[in-house]
C-alpha cells in the first residue's frame, strides 16, 4: 500500500512538473513595444539638464523594447505643452507620454479625445489623478515623485544638518506661480519644513525666462543676497537652478560654506557644486525612470492589456557622502 501511495505521488510530481515545463516553454519573449509608435513630450529645452535624463531613460526603453519614439521638447512652457500634446493626439501614434503640468482642466478634454482615437496616454512627474482612475484600466499611469513628500524631506534634511532655527534666513527659490498645477507642493513643502523650524523664509519666483535659461537666475540671487547678507541657505526648487547654483553663489561672492545650497535633481555640475562645498544636498528623484518606465507602460499596456501602474521613484539625498558613487552615472546622463 505505501509503495503504491510512493509510486502514485512521483507520477503526479512528475505529471505537474511537465505540466508547469509545457505552459512556460509555450511562452517566447518578445520585443514588446515592435511596430508602435511613441509621442514623448520631453516638457524642458533640448540640453536642458532633467528634461535629458528623462529622454535617455525613455531612449533605452525604446531601444530594449524595439518601439519607435518621437521627442517633442517644449522648454517647460505650459502653452507650448498643450499645444504639444494636442498635436501629438492629431499625430495619432499608438501611445502618448506626457508631463502633468497641463492640469485637468486643460488636460482632460486631450486626454479623453486621445483614448477615443485608441491612443494610450501615460503621465510623468505630475499626474492627473481623475483620469489615472478613469483610464487605469486602459494602461493611464504615472512615473515621478511624490512632490510635497520629497519637498518636505529636503527642508528637513538641511534644517537637521545645517542645526536651523530661530534667527536663521533662507531663500526658496521656486514655482508656486508658474501656472502647473501640483508642481508647486514641492515648494510649498521645502517652505513648510524651514518655518516649522522657526526658520525666516524669503521666496522668489522662477520666472518663464530663468525657468528656460537658468543662467537668467545670476543676477535674481545676486541682488537678493546682496540685500540680505545673513542669508544661510539657497534652495532652489528646480533641476536646472540647482545645477547652476555653484554659479549664482559665487557670482555673489559667496566662498564655500558661507550660504549652503540644496535643490534637486543630480547633475554634473550639482556634483561639482557639492565637491566644491557650495551645495549641502540634492534630492534625487531618479528622472531617468520616469521616461524608461513610462515607455515601458505603454508598451506593456498595448501589448498585454496590462493596467495602469503608479510609481513613485523619489530615492534620497545626494551628498558629500555619496556623491562620487553617482558621479559618473551623472557624467553619462543616467543620474
Amino acid at each position: 500500500m505505501i509503495k503504491r501511495i510512493i509510486v502514485v505521488s512521483v507520477l503526479v510530481a512528475l505529471c505537474l512538473s511537465l505540466a508547469f515545463a509545457t505552459i512556460g516553454y509555450g511562452f517566447e519573449p518578445v520585443k514588446v513595444g515592435e511596430g508602435m509608435t511613441i509621442r514623448f513630450l520631453a516638457g524642458g529645452p533640448p540640453g536642458g539638464v532633467f528634461a535629458t535624463v528623462v529622454v535617455n531613460g525613455a531612449r533605452q526603453a525604446a531601444h530594449d523594447l524595439g518601439a519607435k519614439l518621437e521627442v517633442i521638447w517644449s522648454d517647460w512652457s505650459v502653452e507650448d505643452m498643450i499645444i504639444d500634446f494636442k498635436e501629438a493626439v492629431a499625430a495619432n501614434p499608438d501611445g502618448i507620454v506626457v508631463y502633468g503640468y497641463a492640469g485637468e482642466d486643460a488636460g482632460g478634454p486631450i486626454i479623453d479625445k486621445a483614448v477615443s482615437k485608441g491612443i494610450t496616454v501615460t503621465a510623468i512627474n505630475t499626474n492627473f489623478p481623475t483620469y489615472e482612475k478613469k483610464y487605469g484600466a486602459e494602461g493611464h499611469g504615472w512615473v515621478g515623485a511624490e512632490v510635497y513628500s520629497v519637498g518636505l524631506k529636503l527642508g528637513q534634511y538641511v534644517v537637521r544638518e545645517l542645526g536651523l532655527g530661530e534667527g536663521d534666513r533662507a531663500l526658496v527659490y521656486g514655482v508656486l506661480k508658474l501656472g502647473v498645477p501640483g508642481r508647486g507642493e514641492r515648494t510649498v513643502a521645502c517652505i513648510d519644513a524651514l518655518e516649522e523650524a522657526g526658520v525666516t523664509v524669503d521666496y522668489i519666483e522662477i520666472s518663464d525666462a530663468v525657468n528656460a535659461d537658468p543662467t537668467m537666475g545670476i543676477p535674481v540671487v545676486s541682488a537678493y543676497i546682496a540685500a540680505h547678507p545673513d542669508v544661510d541657505l539657497v534652495i532652489t526648487d528646480h533641476g536646472g537652478l540647482t545645477a547652476t547654483l555653484p554659479t549664482y553663489l559665487k557670482a555673489a561672492g559667496v566662498k564655500p560654506g558661507e550660504v549652503a545650497g540644496a535643490g534637486f535633481d543630480p547633475t554634473p555640475a550639482a556634483a561639482e557644486g557639492i565637491r566644491e562645498g557650495y551645495i549641502l544636498a540634492v534630492w534625487d528623484q531618479q528622472q531617468f525612470l520616469h521616461g524608461y518606465l513610462s515607455v515601458l507602460q505603454i508598451c506593456l499596456a498595448r501589448k498585454f492589456m496590462f493596467s495602469g501602474l503608479h510609481i513613485d521613484t523619489g530615492a534620497g539625498v545626494v551628498n558629500a557622502s555619496n556623491v562620487e558613487a553617482l558621479a559618473a552615472l551623472a557624467d553619462a546622463g543616467i543620474r
